[in-house]
């Protein structure tokens, strides 16, 4: 039997039309019957790589019992010329982190796959400290079981005060061997006490790797962190969003969240 940890977990291909672009990873969150895809925000737009898709896909389970079968669903990224994910931005810039609603109707009666809610979040940022083992899942240079269509786990630990968001900014360190293809990976720590069917805390989104510019490259190894953005931010960006037609915001511009006031992500 599998974990239900690896069906929260999704690859995700970026695509031009039908020109592949990238690859990414993404996970599942699920509120008041919603059902989200949760990843980094730079993958569905990055401004200055010029990284602009119009559509992703994604791939889930068909039976449980049998891993090998699986279904891939695209999803355009655009209607009638506005985006269909939420993003938080502020005065500062954006977040890097994003959320598409999916279709139940488009997922078969039959998809397996498991979803984080708000009760896997953690409540007190002071309850976790600084070097407390932590577990990453995602596709690494799309590295995964190709077979059984699941992701691969790196482990870390926190490498920044959990209680205190780093140099003010809203994510937290990770000390862990990540890749490329990690973006939009879940940050999670085993809960023994919690949710029995899925017993672990969803502490943040995987989002990039943290380098010093100043590095000399020739004598100095990359420091071997990340940040990842707080998990909390998921209860923003999923909120019940309701308009008239004297409603001049459109619920499908991603500029339309307001969240915590943070700068910019720094260079990776």
């Amino acid at each position: 039997m599998v974990e239900p940890l690896l069906l929260t977990t999704s690859s995700i291909a970026t695509f031009d039309g039908q020109r592949l672009l990238t690859r990414a990873s993404g996970f599942f969150f699920e509120r008041d019957e919603h059902l989200f895809l949760v990843t980094s925000r730079h993958v569905l737009i990055d401004e200055p790589t010029a990284h602009r898709p119009n559509r992703i896909e994604i791939e889930f389970h068909t039976e449980v019992k049998n891993l090998t079968r699986s279904r891939v669903l695209s999803v355009w990224l655009y209607q009638t010329g506005k985006a269909i994910w939420h993003q938080g931005r502020d005065a500062a810039g954006e977040i890097d982190v994003a959320v598409i609603e999916l279709d139940r109707k488009a997922l078969p009666d039959s998809a397996e796959l498991r979803a984080f809610t708000p009760e896997h979040l953690q409540a007190s940022l002071d309850e976790i400290e600084v070097g407390s083992s932590l577990l990453i899942v995602g596709f690494p240079l799309g590295f995964h079981d190709t077979v059984h269509h699941l992701p691969v786990v790196r482990q870390g630990g926190i490498a920044s005060s959990f209680g205190l968001r780093f140099q003010g900014l809203g994510y937290f360190l990770t000390d862990a061997r990540t890749h490329r293809g990690m973006s939009g990976a879940p940050v999670v720590m085993r809960d023994a006490d919690g949710d029995p069917a899925l017993p672990w805390k969803l502490l943040g989104v995987h989002s990039s790797r943290v380098d010093m510019g100043n590095r000399d490259r020739l004598q100095d190894e990359s420091l071997g962190l990340n940040c990842a953005w707080y998990a909390d931010m998921l209860l923003t960006l999923t909120e019940p969003r309701q308009t008239s037609p004297d409603d001049p915001t459109d619920p499908t511009d991603p500029t339309d969240t307001t969240a915590l006031p943070l700068p910019p992500l720094p260079q990776a």
